[in-house]
């Protein structure tokens, strides 16, 4: 209503007297204004009002600028009317710079001379230009903010499958190296239980612990699944939880040994039992460290143990470099070609950050894993 009421009072400074109409210009002012405050309910039937009224005005010689009113009302067709697909805007485009060109070309020619027809055809130019540059306006803005949409739509498609792919590699990594270890140490009880219930006790122990803190991650992820809200989570597992992957694997019967190093400055520091003091990773990186070591122990623990395992974690100020190798089997029951989701989920991690993986069988023996991850930058 106010950009009708607005348009009306500009079209009243405009206006010239009508002969024998005495109220023409004032009604025909109003008619070009008003109707515009319902542009946006009935877009297309203000548009063909306000281009009626303005060609009256323009024959009338009553308002000057009369096609200004249908040009903003064809802006809003052009903006909002799906069924406009079907008209050629870009001839329309071309049509109008034409025309704006003939309005130039005819400004600079003396009007001395000049047939009168000619120089009466810079009013209707001057409407078809200015429709044609509002349409013009109208689809283009349209399409942009038609591929912003489509655009928004692919990210929030691709958050989607992300964030789906996190939480099934979670989900893998959490399941898989828990009930791997639960399968392992349940077979050694059982075995065990009539000739050695010590050993069993030390079995059922190990899984009792290892169970718990598969439901503390389950529940963490369950929990980020069920709410809608930023969800309260623990601390994410990092470079620390390294060790205790490391003691789990050597209650499985695999003889591991751990190597950390994280470098700062050219200087290197190694740890057999914790985190060099003050040194710390991207938490990103912390985790897919943290969840390479994970599967690739379980994956020794599942396929190998018992075996000697050696863990190694390099760290620089650009890189971090895993590598865990065995001497067990080379043959595993999870082929390299990619089948494995256990697998596939490592180098997912490692393409997250454009690194390098590799696993496969030793020629020596054995079975080794290898992750490169880059992470200047990251955080």
């Amino acid at each position: 209503m106010v950009a009708g009421l607005a348009f009306s009072l500009l079209f009243l400074t405009m206006v010239r007297p009508v002969a024998g109409l005495p109220l023409g210009g004032l009604i025909l002012s109003f008619g070009l204004g008003l109707p515009l405050a319902l542009r946006r309910v009935w877009p297309v039937q203000i548009f063909c009002l306000t281009l009626t009224v303005s060609i009256a005005a323009v024959v009338l010689g009553s308002v000057t600028f009369a096609y200004v009113a249908p040009a903003y009302a064809l802006y809003v067709v052009a903006l909002v009317d799906e069924k406009g697909v079907w008209v050629p805007t870009a001839a329309i485009a071309v049509l109008t710079l034409i025309t704006v060109i003939g309005l130039v070309t005819m400004g600079g020619t003396p009007q001395d001379g000049a047939p009168t027809w000619l120089m009466d055809m810079d009013v209707p130019l001057v409407g078809v230009a200015a429709l044609g540059g509002a349409w013009t306006v109208g689809r283009a803005v349209r399409e942009r903010r038609l591929f912003a949409a489509r655009d928004a739509d692919r990210l929030a498609e691709r958050a989607v499958t992300e964030e789906r792919l996190r939480i099934a590699r979670e989900l893998h990594d959490v399941v898989t190296h828990s009930v791997g270890m639960i399968a392992v140490k349940a077979g050694v009880a059982n075995h065990v239980l009539r000739t050695h219930p010590e050993e069993a006790h030390d079995a059922l122990r190990v899984i009792e612990t290892v169970s718990r803190s598969a439901l503390v991650e389950m529940r963490q992820l369950l929990g980020v699944l069920r709410s809608a809200d930023a969800p309260d989570r623990g601390p994410a597992p990092d470079l620390d939880g390294v060790w205790e992957l490391a003691e789990r694997a050597r209650m499985a019967g695999v003889e591991v040994e751990l190597d950390v190093r994280l470098h700062s400055g050219g200087d290197g520091r190694e740890s057999g039992h914790g985190r060099p003091a003050g040194q710390r990773l991207p938490e990103g990186v912390e985790l897919s460290v943290y969840r390479i070591v994970q599967e690739a122990l379980t994956n020794v623990v599942k396929h190998a143990a018992p075996a000697r395992c050696r863990v190694s974690v390099v760290a620089n100020a650009r890189e971090v470099r895993i590598e865990v190798t065995d001497d067990g089997p080379a043959r595993r029951a999870t082929p390299v070609t990619g089948i494995g989701h256990g697998l596939i989920g490592m180098r997912e991690r490692v393409m997250t950050f454009g690194g390098v993986f590799e696993a496969g069988p030793v020629p020596s023996g054995g079975f080794r894993v290898s992750a490169t991850l880059p992470y200047r930058g990251v955080s």
